[in-house]
């Protein structure tokens, strides 16, 4: 999976100390209800597609890229859903960071969904009642965020 530049560059000058990130969920919903999951390359987890927010980047137009990049669908960021920090994490190169992940509800406009570039194995639609058997709390809680956005965005206060 390719490291973003700019995290090449901070990692040179800070090892593999904590980085905090900011980070964008796309929760992608299409007319039948379905929920768009990837199969991330690196451990095998289903997810809604996420991905690092670009340095002056917005994280909204973060999951229209990630959309495009990682499945090949075109998307319509609807609403802001959900402010959240995740547990800090250690990746198998020792590399550590903390990510505030920004979940936002995202409609389906346009693209065949299929594996699009190497940080996922598979994708595909599933149905929400099914969710449970593909995705772990963490990604359960973003994507309750987002299919129920009317209600106002959440904000995670408990500490990680």
């Amino acid at each position: 999976m390719p490291t973003p530049e700019f995290i090449t560059s901070l990692r040179e000058k800070i090892g593999s100390e904590l980085l905090w990130l900011s980070g964008a969920t796309a929760v992608i919903q299409r007319d039948s209800g379905d929920i768009l999951l990837v199969r991330r390359s690196d451990n095998g987890n289903w997810t809604p597609v996420t991905g690092i927010v670009d340095p002056g980047e917005n994280p909204a137009l973060t999951c229209l890229r990630e959309a495009q990049e990682e499945a090949n669908v075109k998307i319509e960021v609807v609403a802001f859903a959900q402010l959240k920090a995740d547990p800090p994490q250690q990746f198998t190169n020792g590399d550590r960071c903390q990510f505030l992940d920004h979940t936002f509800y995202c409609r389906y406009i346009s693209g065949e969904a299929r594996v699009n570039d190497e940080e996922s194995s598979q994708v595909r639609w599933v149905p929400v009642e099914q969710l449970a058997d593909y995705c772990g709390a963490r990604m359960l809680d973003r994507i309750d965020a987002a299919l129920n956005y009317r209600d106002g965005a959440r904000f995670g206060f408990e500490a990680v």
